[in-house]
Formats: structure tokens, C-alpha cells, sequence
């Protein structure tokens, strides 16, 4: 008995130090046969993207703002903007927002999908899930919207619905523009306005 015990002891304090050294050997051997990484090599990703931005030559995330012969702030901004290959004056954008600050302190923020710009005369025509929002209460949706920045003046094509002050409402058409007597923003709707009057909740 107390030659297997010896025996025992003996192969558990060897087992103690060969096993950490065969460790350190696997390790070794990890670190010999791993791929060296060139450090002067370029991502891979980075030159299919700068390929890409020269092949499109748009801008990413590009700001416009100006002020209107009104005094009307406008602010421009979109996610990607291309010049179109056939005229360079006409760009079109993507993700596009838009703000106009009225004299009278009223802002209008206009975003919407899709959008094509016309450096030439100042007007842009935006499409695709047109949204109007304005501080005093109006939230209108379009298909398409016209706008020139010069001079204040937004108009859709087509009919919109929307909600505001004095309800649910749907029109054939809607104009913002100033009144050139009294230089004051009006926003209009016509051609077939139907209006659902939602009073005011009063507490009881």
C-alpha cells in the first residue's frame, strides 16, 4: 500500500507541471501559425465606398438655409443629395426635411421621402408620404408638394387630410403664401374642403 500511494503522490506532482507546460506549449503554437495582419492594409469596405460616392458624386447629410425676400427663414436638410447627370442645376435628395421660421414666429417643418431641387429658380418639388406639421396646431399629409424658397409660397398638387385646430379636415388643395398687401403668411384650402368639427373637451 504504501508503494502505490508514493507511486500516486509522485504522478500527481508531475501531472502539476507537465500540464501547465503543455498549456503554454498549445498556446505557443496558436500564436506561431496566426495570420499576421498587415497594418498598412486598407479596409476593404472603405475603398467600395469611396468608389461608390465618386460613381454617385452626391453629398451626405448636406444643410441649405437662406432667408426669403419676406424675412422668412428657410432650412434644408436631406440624407443623400445627387446632382442629375443631365443638369446639373436640378438635385435630387432623399429623406428630406425642411423648415420655415414666418415673421410672425410661426414654424412649419415639412418632411417627406423623396425630393427634386431646381438651383435655377429656387423650387423643389417633394413626393412620397409629404408630412406639414405647423406650431399652431396643423398636421397635413400630401402625395406631392411644390415649394419656392425665394419668395414664400408651398403649394400640393393634389388634395391632402390632416387634422388642426378646428378638426378633421380634407381638401383638394393647400397654399401657403404671403398676401402681398399686408406681408402676412395665409394658409389656405380649397377645392372641396370638408371639415369635421371636433369641439373643445371642457371639464366638468
Amino acid at each position: 500500500m504504501v508503494v502505490q500511494e508514493n507511486f500516486h503522490s509522485r504522478l500527481v506532482a508531475w501531472m502539476k507541471i507537465i500540464l501547465p507546460m503543455a498549456a503554454l506549449g498549445l498556446l505557443s503554437t496558436l500564436f506561431l501559425f496566426s495570420r499576421s495582419v498587415d497594418l498598412n492594409d486598407p479596409i476593404p469596405f472603405t475603398k467600395i465606398d469611396l468608389e461608390q460616392r465618386a460613381h454617385d458624386q452626391g453629398a451626405t447629410n448636406p444643410t441649405f438655409a437662406g432667408v426669403s425676400t419676406g424675412g422668412e427663414q428657410v432650412s434644408f436638410e436631406a440624407d443623400i443629395v445627387r446632382p442629375v447627370a443631365s443638369n446639373p442645376d436640378r438635385l435630387i435628395a432623399e429623406r428630406v426635411r425642411a423648415e420655415l421660421k414666418l415673421t410672425n414666429g410661426t414654424v412649419i417643418d415639412i418632411v417627406s421621402n423623396r425630393g427634386e431641387s431646381n438651383q435655377a429658380d429656387f423650387s423643389a418639388m417633394l413626393d412620397g408620404d409629404v408630412r406639414v406639421t405647423t406650431t399652431t396646431g396643423y398636421d397635413i399629409r400630401s402625395d406631392k408638394l411644390m415649394a419656392e424658397f425665394d419668395t414664400l409660397y408651398v403649394e400640393t398638387p393634389g388634395p391632402v387630410e390632416g387634422t388642426g385646430p378646428p378638426g378633421d379636415l380634407t381638401a383638394g388643395r393647400m397654399i401657403l403664401s404671403t398676401d402681398p398687401k399686408t406681408d402676412t403668411a395665409h394658409l389656405v384650402f380649397t377645392d372641396g374642403v370638408k371639415l369635421v368639427y371636433i369641439p373643445p373637451q371642457t371639464k366638468d
